[in-house]
């Protein structure tokens, strides 16, 4: 499944987010890629240890809480410490390549199991050309590019790409996560009954079949999720 979520950022986020950025030391965004990822990867990085990306980290951590419908997507158990890229210049791209299954934090030693992937954009389309994420799928491929605090959601399994910046620079932020929930069938049913739960509550309220409704779709994750 791939889903657009709206506005994780504030407009105050996103404003604080860019002066961060503006100032920050970036280097080869190969420093955290895999053997076959890293032959295609031309960009540009923040260092995990970098002031500007722990503070960056913590900002996108408190606004992906905030986000119900990144939360009723996902599902998430863990997430990787969000990274900070840039394109722009002669480190413009990123060629096709498949997330890596498992992500180790050389810091703390954790491992993530890659379900899904995400990217957060931080500059605004007009700010530069070309910098589509293309992710290549059984029915064709699908180019991305959303506004600046905006966030797309896809399996971690999919081939994807960069396609060159040729104006500009285009910033995001970008990460993986183990989901409770690791089939995607399963994600994807409770992703939709929780939709329509939703959209019952709004024309009903909390009617019996919004309650029998709810019961099932928690029910349903007690089943299938994994702590």
């Amino acid at each position: 499944m791939l889903l657009h979520v709206p506005q994780v950022l504030t407009m105050d986020e996103l404003a604080r987010a860019r002066i961060w950025l503006d100032e920050a030391d970036w280097a080869d965004g190969r420093m955290t890629a895999g053997s076959q990822a890293g032959r295609v990867k031309n960009n540009l990085q923040l260092p995990e240890n970098a002031p500007a990306a722990r503070r960056l980290r913590e900002l996108m951590l408190d606004a992906l809480g905030r986000s119900a419908l990144f939360f009723a997507a996902a599902l998430p158990r863990k997430i990787y410490p969000p990274l900070f890229n840039c394109y722009t210049g002669a480190t413009n791209s990123f060629g096709n390549h498949v997330d890596n299954a498992v992500r180790t934090h050389a810091a703390s030693g954790n491992h993530v199991r890659t379900d899904l992937s995400f990217t957060l954009f931080l500059a605004e389309p007009d700010e530069y050309a070309g910098g589509e994420l293309v992710m290549e799928h059984g029915f064709g491929t699908e180019a991305v590019k959303l506004p600046a605090g905006d966030l797309v959601l896809y399996p971690s399994s999919s081939v994807h790409r960069v396609e060159p910046v040729t104006r500009g620079a285009r910033l995001a932020c970008f990460s993986w996560l183990e989901s409770m929930v690791r089939e995607s069938e399963r994600r994807r049913l409770l992703f939709d009954m929780d939709q329509a739960i939703a959209a019952l509550r709004a024309q009903a309220g909390e009617s019996a079949e919004a309650v029998a409704f709810t019961s099932c779709y928690h029910n349903l994750l007690r089943m299938w999720a994994h702590s």
